[in-house]
C-alpha cells in the first residue's frame, strides 16, 4: 500500500482520495472564486470537509486559459491567512502555487503539500520545498496559463508528458527529496487538446506504472465541456463521471469543485469493487 508523506499527515492511498478546490482569486474559470473573503472561504471550506472532501487546495492565482499573472504579495495576502485559518483541521491543506516565495511562507503557515503546475522548475523552488515535510505535487505543463491553449502539439503526447514528469521527479531526487512525498499530476488542460487529454486519460495506467501515486484534476474543465456540450456551471455530472474513469484506472488523487457528488459516486464504485472505504 502505498503512503504519501504530507506533513503532519500519512495518506494511506488504499482507496481513493477526494482533494477540494477553494479559489481564494476573484476570476476563477469556474465562477467559484472567493478573492479575499476569508470568512466566506472558511465556510466554503468546511462545507467541502462536512461533503466528505480529504484533502483542500488552496489557489490564491488563477490558472485558466488566458489568465494573468498576479504579483506575489497579491497571491501571499490572498492564501496565507486562509492556510493559518485551515492549518489544524482534520485534513490536509495543500496551496497550488508556482512561487517560491508562496511556497515556503505556506509551509510556514502550516501547509501539507504543495501542488505546483509548473513542477518546482522556477529558480528558488525546489529549496523552497525540499526540508519540509510537505507531499510534492509534480505537474506536467507546455507552456504557460496565459498561451498555453494558443496551439499546443505533441509528437506523442503520453511519452512526452511521461519524460517531463521522470525529469522533474529525478531533480527532485537529486536534492534529496524522499520518493514518499512525490506525487504526479499529467497537467489535464494545462497546455492539451481534447484528443491530447483523451490520449492522457487512456494511458493513465503508465503514469501510475511509475509508482508514484497520481492525482487526476478535470473537474469542469473544458474537456468536460467539448465532449458534454454543457456550459461551466452545468458539468457536474460530466466531471464525477470522469473522476470515476480516473480512480478506475488507478488515480489516488481527484481534485474536484463538487465533493459531495464525487463522493456519492465513489461511495457506490467503493462497494461495488469491495475496495475498503
Amino acid at each position: 500500500m502505498q503512503v504519501l508523506r504530507c506533513g503532519r499527515f500519512r495518506l494511506e492511498l488504499d482507496r481513493p482520495h477526494i482533494m477540494a478546490i477553494v479559489n481564494v482569486t476573484p476570476d476563477s474559470f469556474s465562477g467559484d472564486g472567493l478573492g479575499r473573503d476569508l470568512d466566506t472561504a472558511t465556510r466554503r471550506a468546511q462545507a467541502a470537509v462536512d461533503a466528505g472532501a480529504d484533502l483542500l487546495d488552496i489557489g490564491g492565482e488563477s490558472t485558466r486559459p488566458g489568465s494573468e499573472p498576479v504579483s506575489e504579495q497579491e497571491e501571499l495576502d490572498r492564501v496565507i491567512p486562509l492556510v493559518e485559518r485551515l492549518a489544524d483541521w482534520s485534513v490536509p491543506v495543500s496551496v497550488d502555487t508556482f512561487k517560491p516565495t508562496v511556497m515556503r511562507e505556506s509551509l510556514r503557515a502550516g501547509a501539507s503539500l504543495i501542488n505546483d503546475i509548473n513542477a518546482f522548475r522556477a529558480p528558488g523552488a525546489i529549496d523552497a520545498v525540499r526540508d519540509s515535510e510537505a507531499a510534492l505535487c509534480v505537474m506536467h505543463m507546455q507552456g504557460e496559463p496565459r498561451g498555453m491553449q494558443s496551439d499546443p502539439r505533441y509528437d506523442d503526447v503520453v511519452a512526452e508528458v511521461l519524460e517531463f514528469l521522470n525529469d522533474c521527479v529525478r531533480a527532485l531526487a537529486d536534492k534529496g527529496v524522499d520518493r514518499d512525498r512525490i506525487l504526479l499530476d499529467p497537467g489535464f488542460g494545462f497546455g492539451k487538446t481534447l484528443e491530447h487529454n483523451l490520449a492522457l486519460f487512456r494511458a493513465l495506467d503508465r503514469f501510475v506504472g511509475q509508482d508514484y501515486p497520481v492525482l487526476v484534476g478535470v473537474s469542469r474543465k473544458s474537456m468536460i465541456g467539448a465532449i458534454t456540450g454543457r456550459a461551466v456551471g452545468e458539468r457536474v455530472h460530466g466531471s464525477v463521471a470522469a473522476a470515476l474513469i480516473a480512480v478506475e484506472r488507478g488515480a489516488r488523487i481527484v481534485r474536484v469543485h463538487d465533493v459531495a457528488a464525487t463522493r456519492d459516486a465513489l461511495k457506490v464504485w467503493l462497494a461495488v469493487t469491495g475496495v475498503p472505504a
